[in-house]
């Protein structure tokens, strides 16, 4: 072949070896190309997944200023009151404790699941992590310990529920979980929801557990929340805890009654004597103390008479997730258990008049006979009440005063709906209680610490025992609402302004305590001193008293007795 061909020949192999790399580059340029674009197309749907994930963890709100924090979570609740997802449910069962669920399933094996065991737990968040908009976990503490919460939306009851209660869900809520038991495969036990419920959300921004509550004036004054970030506050791991609150305090509260007033000459300020232990055994419920009691004396300062003294000992107890149902079966039989053990049998002999007078049996035989205030009192009365959503109104105060002039009633100033309605149960209802008997149902206006009424506005879930005409239970439903709570203790702060010295009066930092979480609680006080009464035949205080308050004796001086020397 000449030259002239040989060149021919290698420019056309090196022209067709040129096309050849531009083919392969035009086509690796545009498979780079549809990478680049596919990747594009993707990254809306990660930031969506991103966004979606950061909501439901919260993110965002972690970093705001705590005053911003509470303001936008307070504002987020009030939206849910009034709705399905009512933020404060009045009770809430729990089958098993976190620690009998840690007891019971700790033997599990890594990635195993019991999907045909369905349990409730409770407790409150500690901390919320995401991994995915689909899988979110929780450390759910309570009792001294943790359970792991780990929410796939696979598991879960609906796909919308599931984003709905982990984009409302915040740390320091007290939530419900109803779930299988199971572990991670990493071996981690852990509770899988098929539900979980808001019980009682914390409106504050709560510190880490990792850095815990370090500053001694704060721990000392908010002991709820020193209990809720140091387990080592509180040693004991009982079914109920005994516990001594203050005797003295800055401010009276816990019951509708005058206090004795002392004075502390270093802090130079007046103090209170307790008419009831229940604020600070509530602030205990809310620092992690599910079931507290205490025996103790209250001081009240107001008449002396057979069945009164101005100090009396009670018990009190607070059971969280509770209600005031559970409180009446307990109440029927702690009572009637104690007079079978005590006397054979459930009727006892009593007379209210002494001695001499007549007799009457009172059986306590379960069940107890219940009663609702406000209906019953009308059937007896035979007159027809306003509606109990209209009992703070100025037309029903002067509905009850005119009946109250009508049946002759006497009330003293001021005289309030709440006071006008006390004396007509007296009168009328609270007669007609021999054997022991529930008055249930109270009126908001007298209960301004009980949760309202689940299915009759204006009312309460509270109940009081009488036996024998005499109080000598009061139990309730407890108010976990803070901003509920506040309102409620403005209007007592009005009666006492106009002259209601037994009104209760504004407690901020009780208010402050329920903004953590109070989960759905029942609370119960009893009068030892009347229950000995009834089971001594002793028609007067002061016969299961050994040194019952007296008044002084005119006639009689402090020298000694004839025959004596001093």
């Amino acid at each position: 072949m000449s030259p002239c061909g040989n060149d021919f020949s290698h420019y056309l192999s090196r022209s067709l070896f040129l096309i050849s790399e531009l083919k392969r580059r035009m086509k690796a340029e545009k498979k780079a190309a549809e990478k680049d674009a596919k990747t594009k197309e993707q990254e809306p749907q990660k930031e969506s997944n991103d966004q979606a994930a950061q909501k439901a963890f919260g993110m965002d709100e972690e970093t705001l200023d705590p005053n911003q924090y509470f303001k936008i979570r307070t504002q987020a609740i009030q939206e849910l009151k009034g709705t399905a997802e009512d933020p404060y449910p009045h009770k809430y069962h729990v089958d098993v404790s976190l620690t009998e669920f840690i007891e019971k399933y700790n033997h599990l094996q890594a990635g195993e699941q019991l999907t045909d065991i369905v349990l409730n737990v409770s407790g409150r968040v500690h901390a919320k992590r995401a991994s995915g908009a689909k899988l979110i976990f929780y450390d759910l503490r309570g009792e001294g310990v943790k359970l792991q919460v780990m929410a796939n939306s696979r598991s879960y009851k609906s796909e919308e529920a599931f984003v709905a209660i982990n984009n409302k869900l915040r740390r320091g809520d007290i939530i419900g979980v109803r779930g299988n038991p199971g572990k991670t495969k990493k071996g981690e036990l852990s509770i899988i929801p098929i539900e979980m419920t808001l019980l009682s959300p914390c409106l504050h921004m709560m510190p880490h557990l990792h850095f815990g509550l370090k500053d001694k004036e704060t721990r000392y004054r908010q002991r709820y929340l020193d209990l809720i970030l140091n387990d080592n506050v509180r040693k004991e791991h009982r079914s109920a805890i005994t516990i001594e609150t203050p005797m003295m305090n800055i401010i009276p509260g816990g019951a509708v009654a005058r206090p004795f007033v002392t004075y502390h000459n270093e802090l130079d300020m007046k103090l209170y004597m307790r008419i009831a232990p229940e604020l600070y055994h509530k602030m205990l419920v809310v620092g992690g103390m599910d079931r507290v009691y205490e025996i103790g004396r209250q001081f009240r300062n107001e008449g002396i008479d057979l069945t009164h003294n101005p100090e009396f000992t009670t018990c009190e107890f607070y059971m969280a997730y509770a209600d005031y149902h559970d409180l009446m079966d307990i109440t029927e039989k702690l009572l009637s258990g104690m007079v079978k053990h005590i006397t054979g049998g459930y009727k006892v002999t009593y007379h209210p008049n002494g001695p001499d007078g007549e007799a009457h049996e009172i059986d306590f035989t379960p069940p107890f006979r219940r009663v609702s205030m406000t209906h019953d009192l009308e059937k007896i009365m035979g007159v027809k009440f306003p509606p109990t959503d209209s009992y703070d109104t100025e037309e029903t105060r002067k509905f009850f005063d005119d009946l109250c002039a009508q049946k002759g009633v006497d009330c003293s100033p001021p005289r309030t709906t709440a006071r006008l309605l006390d004396k007509l149960v007296g009168d009328f209802l609270e007669v007609t209680c021999i054997n022991p008997t529930f008055i249930c149902e109270h009126p908001q206006i007298m209960s301004p610490l009980a949760k309202w009424h689940r299915s009759e506005k204006g009312l309460t879930e509270r109940f009081e025992l009488f036996v024998m005409k005499k109080e000598i239970c009061n139990a309730y439903t407890e108010l976990n609402d803070p901003i509920r709570q506040r309102e409620l203790f403005q209007q007592q702060a009005k009666a006492k302004d106009e002259g209601d010295d037994e009104a209760m009066v504004i407690d901020e930092t009780f208010c402050t305590a329920l903004e953590y979480g109070l989960p759905p609680t029942a609370g119960w006080g009893m009068g030892i001193d009347r229950v000995a009464m009834f089971l001594t035949d002793s028609n007067n205080i002061k016969e299961v008293l050994l040194f019952p308050a007296m008044k002084p004796d005119d006639n009689k001086t402090s020298a000694p007795a004839d025959g004596s020397s001093i």
